[in-house]
């Protein structure tokens, strides 16, 4: 019986190699650049082959379904990608967010690095509003500093400024399009306050960072999402791999802080068992909790108000294969954006180019660096052109015009989160809400100016001429 069951799969699981290779040649990597379809150039999407068809059909036939085997292999393979000890499986990014800022609000952690309502969080004016989000969800009130428009980081000069003793707890900041933010100063500034450390790496999947600020003689260079007590992740399909959606929190030492993240996944439970296994602790009715009886089930003790935001074991499937193509998504991330550069150099008269944290200017040949001996090497999420308030066309033209020639692009995001609508309700009702450190002026520099385009390794060379001789056009009708 179960030799024929598992003829019976490698014939099916054959099947659909052959079809995933008929349905999805556009998505495939390498493929032709002579077929790609050049009126519609996303900016991002899914690049995928019949490897992670293949695998997601495998553990949808075991129907196991919730997060299980396949959940296991990633998060370990995802750990020992970045070089951490811990990566937790969630559904998306934002939940990832969510469950960073949540786990440091544990009664179970030192009650003067415990998050309570009213303390303050840092982190900066303009990015993606779920960045900022879980500090107002748990009760905290958000400290945000102007942002460095060349970077789109958080502007870290300001970092004294805005700590506030006995308040500030922690800082969770965003490496934004790839770009590290200034980590060193970041860690040196946790370090002088005991501070939690977060790293928003959702857009910085494979960018590493160059720290000459160690005990050592030597400069440490490390993946971004390493360096923090806590980092997260999206895997949602513009990302740089997809699980369709899905996201993770990685946790660089810390077991305890694994399993608060853990608890506030799955529920808020004590129990760290997992799902189909009923007594990992081998002492489940040995337990008491709270003004529960003695011996009451300890799969059902309760020490945090928590979610369920698992994701599915197929999509875990679909990671592991992700997984194996990320190194190749990593160098043509680079490369593209590389070749974007290069082809745009000439209209510096219309835009402002980005810069990697620690860049002081780009030639051909690579960057030039400031004097800290700190360095960035970007996996970029995206090429990001600031339209001058000189050019002769606004950002809006400009990017009404790229959609126009089928190129996608977008905003930095939420632009200056503190103009959203929510958070202008948020201020309505109580106006200490949230604190502003540095004004808003780079904020609103990338809100009014910036736009971005995809390098994504879905696209081609071909595509990516196409993109750059129309911003050529464009800006010579002027």
């Amino acid at each position: 019986m179960q030799q024929n069951l598992e003829t019976k799969k490698a014939e099916i699981l054959k099947l659909v190699r052959e079809y995933s290779e008929l349905a999805h040649l556009e998505n495939r990597p390498g493929w032709d650049p002579q077929k790609v379809d050049t009126n519609s150039i996303p900016y991002g999407g899914r690049v995928f082959d019949c490897d992670e068809v293949e695998a997601a059909v495998s553990s949808t036939l075991d129907f196991w379904l919730t997060l299980g085997k396949e959940g296991k292999a990633f998060e370990s393979e995802l750990s020992k990608f970045l070089n951490i000890s811990f990566s937790v499986l969630t559904n998306s990014g934002s939940s990832a967010n969510l469950l960073a800022i949540s786990a440091l609000t544990s009664p179970q952690l030192p009650s003067d690095k415990r998050l309570l309502p009213g303390d303050e969080v840092i982190s900066c004016a303009a990015g993606f509003p779920t960045t900022v989000a879980p500090i107002v969800q748990n009760q905290c009130i958000p400290v945000l500093l102007d942002n460095d428009p060349i970077t789109g980081n958080a502007d870290l000069s300001l970092l004294e400024e805005a700590y506030q003793p006995g308040k500030t707890k922690a800082l969770i900041l965003a490496h934004t399009l790839g770009n590290p933010f200034d980590i060193s100063s970041a860690l040196s500034f946790c370090q002088k306050h005991d501070l939690w450390l977060i790293e928003d790496n959702c857009d910085a999947l494979g960018s590493a960072y160059t720290s000459s600020n160690n005990s050592t003689t030597d400069p440490k260079t490390q993946y971004t999402g390493s360096w923090g007590d806590i980092s997260t992740q999206s895997f949602y399909p513009p990302h740089h791999m997809t699980l369709g959606e899905g996201g993770a929190v990685n946790i660089a030492r810390s077991p305890r802080l694994r399993k608060l993240v853990e608890s506030f996944r799955d529920w808020g439970r004590d129990c760290w068992c997992p799902s189909g296994c009923d007594d990992t602790c081998g002492k489940r009715f040995d337990w008491q909790r709270g003004d529960l009886p003695p011996g009451y089930d300890h799969k059902y003790i309760y020490s945090h108000f928590g979610y369920n935001l698992k994701p599915l074991d197929p999509q875990a499937a679909i990671g592991l294969a992700q997984l194996k193509k990320l190194p190749r998504f990593i160098e043509e991330r680079k490369r593209n954006w590389n070749f974007l550069r290069s082809a745009l150099d000439k209209l510096q008269n219309f835009f402002e180019f980005a810069l990697p944290t620690h860049a002081t200017h780009w030639k051909n040949d690579g960057f030039e660096w400031d004097n800290s001996g700190n360095r960035s090497d970007c996996s970029w999420f995206g090429f990001m052109l600031m339209v001058k308030k000189e050019a002769p066309f606004t950002k809006v033209e400009f990017a009404n015009h790229l959609e126009s020639k089928g190129i996608q692009n977008r905003m930095l995001f939420g632009g200056n989160l503190t103009k959203q609508p929510a958070f202008m309700d948020l201020l309505k009702h109580n106006p200490d809400a949230f604190r502003v450190v540095g004004g808003t002026r780079g904020a609103d520099r990338l809100m009014n100016e910036a736009v971005f385009i995809g390098v994504y390794p879905g696209l081609s060379e071909k595509q990516l001429t196409i993109m750059a001789e129309t911003i050529h056009t464009y800006c010579a009708s002027f």
